[in-house]
């Protein structure tokens, strides 16, 4: 039987019915941090004279960011920290998608943006390396692979913005499941599971049979309940509404509405995923005319870790607060303006 909804849920549930909020929380197109990178994720290296022209100090930073509601918000943040520090910027948020954006800094059209480490796999030719699959082999790949490139990446936030199941919070609590490894004894034990998913996620190698493989469990018919497409605000009311007997839903790891509606991301301890850590890219010409540029952003970014984020994008997605205010808030609240 389906558990009852108090009334601001109910709004909830049904802004998640709306393709607007699957935008807001940064997976529009599968855009950002995407799991499932296409050959449009990709851009090809620049020569080094493009990205490593010179930049004058006391020029200002061009900062970028992705068309999407996260990258809005990691946008932002970057704007604010560094104009607080004295530093001119020119700001260019939501520029557009991640071929529209790492191109322009290939070619020296601006010079800061937030990335993602997983999508170094596409962006540096590497793709099959396992370094993606862990948060610092993956981050000093691809900080070492783009340095021909005259770009540099910073220490990246802890969160992990890729392919994940969520489990609802009450039944997570009750049962203590909290990783895919608890979800694989729990499983054994008879746990009752029903997951909402795409088609892409059940069938893809890299999607939820990486997940069985890595952690020794699998699925039967009659434990998934598949949707056409890849929204994930579909899947998450599902599983919030308990629709058809689900407890569980496919999501990107910092959706804003998995938390609001009640449900946890399990962690994957074992990297069945490539890790997709936000972290500012920078040409390197522009950090050596303001080298302290690292010290104002990765203490910031060392706060954002998956919790954060889906709270911070829950409050622009299904809050519907705007995202500059909800990036002063946070850095405000966290000491750093």
């Amino acid at each position: 039987m389906t558990c009852p909804i108090n009334t601001q849920r109910r709004t909830l549930l049904a802004l998640l019915g709306s393709s607007a909020l699957l935008a807001a929380c940064g997976k529009s197109g599968g855009d950002a941090a995407a799991p499932a990178a296409s050959s449009d994720s990709a851009a090809p290296s620049a020569t080094p004279a493009a990205s490593a022209a010179p930049a004058a100090s006391g020029s200002p930073v061009r900062v970028a960011s992705k068309i999407d509601g996260e990258g809005a918000l990691l946008g932002h943040m970057l704007v604010m920290l560094l104009e607080h520090h004295g530093i001119p910027v020119t700001a260019r948020i939501q520029m557009g998608a991640t071929k529209v954006v790492r191109e322009a800094l290939l070619a020296g059209e601006i010079d800061l943006y937030p990335e993602y480490t997983g999508n170094g796999a596409f962006m540096v030719g590497d793709e099959k390396n396992p370094a993606w699959r862990n948060l610092e082999q993956g981050y000093e790949l691809v900080r070492r692979l783009d340095a021909a490139n005259g770009l540099v990446w910073l220490k990246p936030a802890p969160a992990n913005n890729t392919w994940a199941i969520a489990l609802r919070r009450d039944l997570a609590d009750r049962e203590k499941v909290h990783s895919l490894a608890d979800l694989k004894a729990a499983l054994d034990k008879g746990m009752p599971f029903k997951i909402a998913a795409g088609a892409e996620f059940v069938e893809r190698s890299d999607a939820l049979p990486a997940f069985e493989a890595t952690y020794g469990f699998k699925l039967k018919q009659d434990n998934i309940l598949a949707f056409p497409g890849n929204d994930t605000a579909v899947f998450i009311k599902a599983a919030a509404e308990q629709t058809s007997g689900v407890n569980a839903a496919t999501v990107y790891a910092t959706d804003g509405a998995v938390s609001a509606v009640g449900l946890e991301v399990l962690a994957d301890p074992q990297g069945a995923q490539p890790v997709y850590a936000p972290a500012p890219v920078i040409r390197k010409a522009v950090l050596d005319a303001y080298p302290k540029i690292p010290g104002i952003l990765e203490p910031v970014f060392a706060t954002l870790d998956t919790q954060t984020l889906q709270k911070l994008n829950g409050a622009v997605g299904v809050e519907g607060r705007e995202a500059s205010a909800v990036v002063s808030e946070y850095l405000k609240s966290k000491g750093f303006l």
